[in-house]
Parts: C-alpha cells; sequence; structure tokens
C-alpha cells in the first residue's frame, strides 16, 4: 500500500508541474577566491561548476513561489544568478566567504538578482523574461547593458508573448491573477524597443566584448525575446567562448567553438546583448533580511 501511494504522490507532483525539492544547499562546498573584480571573480566560480549537471525547472519546485538555492544543477538562468550572486556577495564579505554573514549576502543577491525590485511576492514578481531581468537589474545598479557600445548593434521592436500564449508550459498562470500579472508585464517590454547585435554581426563585435561579459542570446522565434544566456570566456585562442548550462550537452561546458560561431550555427538565434556587471553593487542595509 505504501508503495502505491509513493508513486501516486509521484505521479501527482509531475502532473500539477511540481518537482520535488532540492536538499538543502550547503555552500562550504565552494572554494571561492575572490579576484581583484566582480568579473573576474564570477568567471572563476563559474569554472568551479564546469561539469555540474543541466536540469529544468528547478525554481518550480513549489507551489508558494519562495528563494530556492542550487548550486549542484542549473539551467542557464540560474547558472548565470548562482554565479553572479556568489561573486557579489564574495565582495561584500571578503574576509568572512563562506560564513553565516557570505550566505546572508549571497541569498540577498540572489534575491535581488531574480525578483523584480529585488522582492520576492509570488510568481509573477519572479523576472521570467531576460529583457525585463536586464532591465530591472541594470535598475539596481548591479550591471549595465552595453550592447549599443558595440560595433553591429542596431535596435529593434519585438513584442513578447510567449508565456501567456504557451500557458501549458507555466501550470502557475492557471490563476487568474497570476496570469494577469505576467501579461502586465509583458505589455511594459513591449513598449520599448531594445539594441542587439543581430548574428551578421557578431564577428564585428567579438573583439569587443571581455571575458565575464554577460551573453543573452536573442531567439528567432516570434513573442520571445532571449532564448539562452551564459557568460563570455576567452580560450588560449584569444577568441570568445560561452560558459554555460546546456542544454545540448546537458552540463555546464564551455562551447568548444567561439561564440559568434556558436550564434551563427544555431537557426533559433538571432543575436546576442550584452551586459557587464558593475563592482558597485554593495547591498545596503534596507536590502538585507
Amino acid at each position: 500500500m505504501t508503495g502505491k501511494f509513493t508513486v501516486l504522490l509521484i505521479l501527482f507532483s509531475t502532473v500539477a508541474g511540481w518537482a520535488q525539492p532540492p536538499a538543502p544547499t550547503d555552500l562550504r562546498q565552494l572554494n571561492i577566491v575572490a579576484g581583484k573584480t566582480p568579473t573576474e571573480t564570477a568567471v572563476a566560480i563559474g569554472r568551479q561548476f564546469l561539469g555540474k549537471p543541466y536540469v529544468p525547472h528547478t525554481l518550480d519546485v513549489n507551489p508558494a513561489e519562495q528563494l530556492i538555492v542550487n548550486v549542484r544543477e542549473f539551467d542557464c538562468t540560474t547558472y548565470l544568478e548562482t554565479v553572479l550572486a556568489l561573486s557579489l556577495a564574495s565582495h561584500d564579505t571578503p574576509d568572512k566567504v563562506n560564513g553565516p554573514q557570505f550566505e546572508q549576502s549571497f541569498r540577498s543577491y540572489l534575491t535581488k538578482l531574480r525578483y523584480r525590485n529585488g522582492k520576492i511576492d509570488g510568481y509573477a514578481s519572479r523576472l521570467h523574461y531576460f529583457s525585463d531581468w536586464l532591465r530591472d537589474n541594470e535598475r539596481k545598479g548591479l550591471l549595465t547593458d552595453v550592447t549599443g557600445e558595440l560595433t553591429g548593434s542596431m535596435s529593434v521592436a519585438k513584442p513578447v508573448s510567449y508565456m501567456t500564449t504557451a500557458t501549458y508550459r507555466y501550470p502557475q498562470l492557471s490563476d487568474p491573477a497570476t496570469f494577469k500579472q505576467v501579461q502586465l508585464a509583458e505589455a511594459s517590454l513591449n513598449q520599448q524597443s531594445f539594441t542587439f547585435i543581430p548574428k551578421k554581426n557578431m564577428r564585428l563585435a567579438e573583439s569587443q566584448l571581455r571575458e565575464g561579459d554577460i551573453i543573452m542570446l536573442t531567439s528567432a522565434r516570434p513573442g520571445l525575446d532571449m532564448k539562452h544566456v551564459g557568460l563570455a570566456v576567452k580560450q588560449p585562442s584569444g577568441r570568445i567562448h560561452l560558459m554555460h548550462a546546456s542544454s545540448e550537452q546537458g552540463e555546464v561546458v564551455i562551447t568548444p567553438y567561439p561564440l559568434s560561431d556558436y550564434v551563427l550555427w544555431h537557426k533559433h538565434l538571432s543575436g546576442i546583448r550584452v551586459a557587464r556587471l558593475r563592482g558597485n553593487g554593495v547591498l545596503t542595509a534596507v536590502d538585507l533580511p
């Protein structure tokens, strides 16, 4: 009887769209050594996660929205957010890395990066669209969109509607209030154009990319702004590659070929946007829990 109940419980969780929550995370397992800048630290931390498995939907493990911390498995977004939050926290608490104060700072940065205005207020407060994520985190002073400064960039207006037209992918949108909130977020994004570098101009911009740049890969699909994200890393050849949690390879990897080739060879990608982590995103007392 117990075995049957367990199977039914697992089936119910799958149908309802909820995964099993991960075990508590111990940050002390990480060997974090701060570099000269948060960007340098982010690259070092990102490399430490190479080989970690790609697992989607790790943030949707509970019906109620709450901060999920998981440094054992990633999708492309949670990989980036975790790396950036760890880097910023390490520069906030350089003498207390891996202590309670470091963990508090890390969780605060992760919340600040992941949620609109840095506050958890239900599913719709999570920054699902990367255009929203970029805009909100630039406003918070954590990073800067530098796409327009790069050679070959151009401005485009592209409406987003992917979430509200593919609700079967998002069980949380069955709630009318949540659906309306996400719809309003889409409408806000649709009022603005954005700058990107189309794939045909990637080689023109490549020499201006820096190691540690946040690379957001724009989607060729109607209704979707960005499809993937990672960090720029410079390889011994001098070329920029992408370090990312790859669904294709099933783990965190560095692409075996340069970023410009990666974008060119993937027909579902249209180009990139680029942001840079600021060094002055230190949390204030009001940001801390």
